[in-house]
């Protein structure tokens, strides 16, 4: 989890996808955070985190449902959501904290 905390500690604003190989709107999101990183490239790091595979980091940030989304920046948590969104949104929030 060490390189995990020196990522969400940096200067750009990062999106954590808490995801399940077995959820459906989870492959749904899929697509969509493709676009997003297209669209924003370089000022925003996207990482996936699955549950199953990951089960300390999900308990640590209290992961109940999938898909659920952390934007954090320097360490902070900026916003939390579960379930799925929409591109145009998750663009929005991400570019008030670029």
């Amino acid at each position: 989890m060490g390189n995990f905390s020196e990522t969400i500690r940096g200067g750009k604003p990062v999106l954590i996808d808490f995801f399940a190989e077995w959820c459906n709107p989870c492959k749904v999101m899929s697509p969509i955070l493709k676009e997003v990183k297209q669209d924003l490239g370089e000022a925003v790091i996207i990482l996936k985190i699955d549950v199953d595979k990951n089960p300390k980091i999900a308990a640590t940030y209290q992961i109940r449902g999938v898909p659920t989304f952390l934007l954090f920046k320097e360490g902070k948590l900026l916003w939390r959501q579960s379930g799925m969104i929409n591109k145009n949104d998750l663009i929005d929030i991400i570019n008030q904290h670029i």
